[in-house]
Parts: structure tokens; sequence; C-alpha cells
């Protein structure tokens, strides 16, 4: 684990002297390495501890090098301006470093610490390159949101470690349950409640989404969020038995919202806008499926997790792809592109398809985990998720048919075609999506 951080660290005075498609390689090369390395560990040694690193963990910082790979991939026309590249390449290297060490982390403190420091990148991220003058408030959103929430979590750290001399992760489950009341369960999650987001925090969301660039929107969307994830996944362990008590609050909430944001999603006319939308209403249920406390929902929210940050980063690119063409994101313009773009017309189905959670994509499977563990949970919750399924599919089956569909913008002329670097930049994201259905255990042998 430690040389992939000393790769990474290395890599960032090497970003000013290299050229930006070494850089692009030579994380490519890491991310395999440590996939082919991790996979080899995971089969045989069963993981290894000594650096924080577990099978939950694993799944979530390759993804996060996967990301950082295709983020610096999709991003040509910072390269192709020259707008302060070398800054780009070093704010996405920060950025892959603190998910790294985020999701390495044995402390509960050393993980609040890095978990709040991947804030300032992204931050930078969306003020330096986003596209209009509201990533200002944007980014003032992103920020005073999180850091309102994160000071009941630091708080409450340091009152574990007052109460049990000791914030090491992996020895959470042996910690007394009679210790933690209402007030410090709401504290401990509430900074990952924000971070998801759950419904009513939600705001900052599509306000980063919209302003951000290509990169910061696929940062966010697929490792981002899943950080609030990660951190419930991580905490519950010693918060069981309170979890118990007052998770239906949670549930209920996640599962009223995800509807609502559906229907929210339906009336979207700007394509981002809709697409940071559809985030919310599937981290709803994953937050349902984490909140129920069973096997299913563990194992089906951190597929779903999984999922989600590969189909809704193809997603951004698709959109970032018409945007470089069109000069606009909204959907009375991005209209008939099939006939503008007919190559492309396959990826925005296939995309789209995994986004409805469609076979045999990855979704379907976390998305059959978390229905069985919120139905067996409740059955009145059944009312709520064939809602949130239908229009999920309802405002997928939306976005693809207005933007695909229908007359052709009237000042486009031509036919436009991809470059090949687009197609590698989709097939990427859609290879691993329906490529570890295969190996459905990885996914399910965590716990």
């Amino acid at each position: 684990m430690l040389k992939f951080i000393f790769f990474i660290i290395f890599m960032i005075p090497a970003s000013f002297l290299m050229s930006y498609w070494a850089v692009v390689s030579l994380l490519f090369f890491c991310s395999f390495l440590f996939l082919v390395e991790g996979y080899i560990t995971f089969v045989f040694c069963n993981m290894s501890y000594y650096f924080g690193e577990d099978s939950l963990s694993y799944g979530l910082i390759l993804l996060s090098f996967w990301i950082c790979c295709l983020m610096l991939l999709a991003s040509s026309s910072v390269y192709n301006t020259n707008n302060f590249l070398s800054s780009f390449i070093l704010m996405n290297l920060l950025l892959l470093l603190f998910l790294f060490l985020t999701f390495c982390s044995n402390s509960l403190f050393m993980f609040y610490f890095f978990f709040e420091s991947s804030l300032i990148p992204t931050f930078f991220l969306i003020l330096g390159w986003g596209y209009q003058p509201e990533r200002m408030q944007a980014g003032v959103y992103l920020l005073f949101y999180t850091l309102f929430a994160s000071l009941p979590l630091l708080l409450s750290i340091f009152n574990v470690y007052y109460s049990f001399d000791m914030l090491n992760i992996f020895l959470f489950f042996s910690l007394s349950p009679c210790s933690f009341n209402a007030y410090m369960y709401i504290a401990l999650i509430f900074a990952f409640l924000v971070k998801m987001p759950m419904f009513v925090f939600h705001l900052w969301l599509p306000k980063a989404h919209v302003e951000a660039p290509v990169a910061g929107s696929m940062i966010l969307a697929g490792v981002l969020l899943k950080l609030g994830g990660y951190g419930l996944l991580r905490v519950f362990s010693f918060l069981y038995h309170v979890g118990v008590k007052f998770n239906f609050m949670f549930i209920g909430l996640s599962l009223i919202g995800g509807v609502l944001v559906s229907l929210i999603c339906l009336r979207q006319v700007d394509m981002k806008s809709l697409i940071a939308y559809s985030s919310v209403s599937h981290m709803g249920i994953v937050l349902a499926g984490l909140m129920t406390l069973s096997y299913w929902g563990l194992s089906g929210a951190y597929t779903l997790m999984i999922a989600h940050g590969l189909c809704s980063s193809g997603m951004f690119c698709l959109a970032n792809i018409a945007y470089e063409r069109l000069g606009s994101r909204s959907l009375l313009i991005n209209k008939g592109l099939m006939n503008f773009m007919p190559s492309m017309c396959l990826w925005w189905f296939l995309l789209s398809s995994a986004n409805m959670a469609a076979p045999p994509t990855l979704n379907l499977l976390g998305e059959i985990g978390l229905l069985n563990s919120i139905v067996s949970w409740s059955w009145v919750s059944m009312f709520a998720l064939s809602f949130l399924s239908f229009f999920s599919a309802a405002y997928t089956l939306y976005l693809y048919s207005y933007s695909q569909h229908g007359k052709i913008y009237s000042s486009l002329y031509s036919c436009n075609m991809g470059y090949s670097r687009e197609y590698l930049l989709l097939f990427l994201h859609w290879l691993p999506l329906n490529l570890f259905i295969m190996k459905v255990d990885l996914f399910f042998n965590w716990l």
C-alpha cells in the first residue's frame, strides 16, 4: 500500500515536468497494478489490515484510481486550451492522494482529517475550471454544507477517544453499546448524511455539479458521494444497537425523498442538473439499505455505490461531450443528437440502461440486494420503492429520448463524430460496470 502512496506523491512534482498524456498513462499503469495486486491478495491472503486495507476499502480505492484516470482522459479541453494545465493535474493528484489516505485510515481521526481534506482540491477544481460566474456560490455551498456537518463529527470523535482511549476503526465492534446515546449517534452520522447527500441536505450537490468542470462532476459523482456511505459502514460497527432504535426515521426520509427527487428530475431542462438529481435519488435508496443494518442491505449498498460511481461518471462524460459540440447543456438545444452524433447514440443507450438498473449491470445486482433488505425490514416500504423504481426508469427514458430523438436544433448543419479518446473513455466506464457482474462474491463477501 505504501508504494502506491509514494507513487502518487512523486507524481506531484513530475506533473510539472512531464507531458499531460504521460501522467495519464502512468496513473492507468498504477491503477492496473493496484487491481492485480489487490485481487491476488484478496484471493490468497484474505487482505492485509496492516495499512488499513480490507475488502471494503479495496473496492473504493480502486474506484478512486479509476475515476481519477478517467477524469484526466475526459478533460482534453483543459489540455487543448492550456488552461493552467500543471495546476489542474496537481489538483487531481492531490485529490487522489487524499481519497487514497481516507480509505486506508485505521484511525477514525485520520479518516476524518483526510475526509475533510478532499474538499479543498474539489473546491479549487470548481472555482478554477468551472464554466460560469455562479461557480463561486456553488463552491461556498459545497464548503459550508459539509463543514457545518463536520464539527459535530469531530466533537464525537473526541468523545469516543475520551471514553475508550482508542480510535482504531477495526476494533470498534468490541466497544460497549451502552455508552452511546441519541446525541452521539446523530453527531457521528450527520456529516456522512450530508456528504451522501441525504434528501433535505442535498441542495449543495446539483449546484456543485452544474458549475463544476467535467472532472469535478466525475469525481463528485464517482467517489466523493461514496465517502458518506463508507463512513456509515465504518461507524455502524459500534452504533448498531442505537441504530436499531433510530434508523427508521432516516429510512422513511430517504425513500420519500428519493421519490420526490425523482419527480424533480422529470422537470429538469439542464442535462447535468438532471443527472445530479438522479444521483440524489440513487443515494437515497443506498442510505435506506444501509440503515436496515442487514447483510443484504450493507452488501447491496456497497455494490450500488461502486456501480453508481461508474455509471453516473459516464453520464456526466456524455453530457460534456454534447456540451463541447453545442455549447449548451439545455435539453431544448440538445435535441436530435441521434442525427448529429449517431455513433454516440449507442453509448447514451448503454449508460442510460445502466442508470435504470437493466441487466447485466452491477446496478441491477445492487438494487436487488437493496430491495430485498428494505422490503424485509418493512413491507410498507414497497409502495415508496415501487414509485422510486418506476420514476427512476421514467426520468432516464426522458433524458435519453428527449436528447436523442426529435428535430435537430436549426443552427447545427453537419454530422459530428466522436474522437477515439471519447470512445475509449466511455468504454472504460461501461466495461467494469458489466464485467464485475461475473464476480459477485467480491461485493457480497466483504462483511
